[in-house]
């Protein structure tokens, strides 16, 4: 039986683009682990992928995942098969115009067809504790690379 893991992620930019934070919190059995990142220069989606990624990355082995984000980008983007999709096409979306952040999105799929990963949006700022907390993580690292 695979271990049951939540993960809570969130991305920050300041100054979209400019320097940017992500934060994650992994949760399995009574056991919450934080991780969090940044950049000097990247963008507020840029992060939210990051953040995912990061966190799917310190799985040790393949997990059932409850992945939640504030970001439609990121839940929409592999809920509603949007990356998969673009992935297909060459990297292109369906008005044929380039999709954003290719080689992100690209590791994400990857990494997702190693789990079971549901994703779940969540409202930011809205009091969700986890989410709250994986804000608070990516805007202090953005903050650290504010010039």
């Amino acid at each position: 039986m695979r271990k049951q893991v939540e993960i809570y992620t969130d991305g920050s930019c300041l100054n979209n683009p400019g320097p940017g934070g992500w934060g994650a919190i992994l949760c399995w059995n009574g056991v919450e682990k934080e991780l969090s990142g940044g950049d000097a220069n990247t963008t507020n989606n840029r992060m939210e992928l990051t953040a995912a990624i990061m966190a799917l990355r310190a799985l040790k082995q393949p997990c059932d995942v409850i992945m939640t984000s504030d970001s439609k980008y990121l839940c929409d983007g592999m809920s509603k098969g949007w990356a998969a999709s673009w992935k297909r096409k060459g990297w292109k979306r369906a008005d044929n115009s380039p999709a954003q952040n290719p080689e992100l999105w690209d590791e994400l799929l990857n990494l997702c067809s190693l789990h079971s990963v549901k994703f779940v949006w969540v409202k930011g700022h809205a009091g969700h504790p986890y989410n709250e907390r994986c804000d608070e993580m990516a805007q202090a690292r953005a903050r650290e690379y504010q010039a």
